[in-house]
């Protein structure tokens, strides 16, 4: 017998088929479904934060129509009163005034100086002069900046 002829008689090679992805294997669905969970934890962290921080940014929409209206000082001091009882408990915040409500700001946030607050003690008096802009820039910097410790 001839071997050539032998290697004619056999039938061709086959390929086997291709490994396919699917079924996933073991160690795939783990790492899909940590993904998974870090993508809902990252979500509801966000949606968490960006509630917290309504306010802020209602605050700041009200302080560019006062800005805009020239506000006077009053207005100004209950806008930042509003958005310090949203952010702390109403027991440190609600009851004060002048320079313990100055100091109070001040504390809150850095980078400012109970002298840019004063402007808002003229409230009380009967002068109407218009607020400057260094206190709308400042009580902008406090509303976007103050620190709140969330326990």
């Amino acid at each position: 017998m001839n071997p050539e002829m032998m290697l004619g008689q056999l039938a061709p090679l086959r390929e086997p088929a291709a490994i396919g992805w699917w079924p996933l294997a073991p160690g795939w669905w783990i790492l899909l479904v940590t993904i998974l969970l870090a993508l809902i934890g990252m979500f509801l962290w966000l949606q968490k934060r960006r509630r917290r921080n309504r306010y802020r940014r209602l605050a700041l929409a009200e302080l560019t129509l006062m800005r805009a209206r020239q506000a006077g000082g009053d207005e100004i001091n209950w806008l930042l009163k509003a958005a310090a009882l949203r952010a702390f408990p109403s027991e440190h915040v609600a009851n004060l005034h002048g320079a313990a409500w100055h100091s109070f700001l001040v504390s809150t946030c850095t980078g400012l100086t109970p002298e840019v607050f004063t402007e808002l003690d003229r409230i009380y008096q009967p002068s109407k002069d218009p607020v400057s802009d260094s206190l709308y820039d400042s009580v902008e910097r406090w509303i976007k900046h103050h620190e709140v410790s969330h326990a």
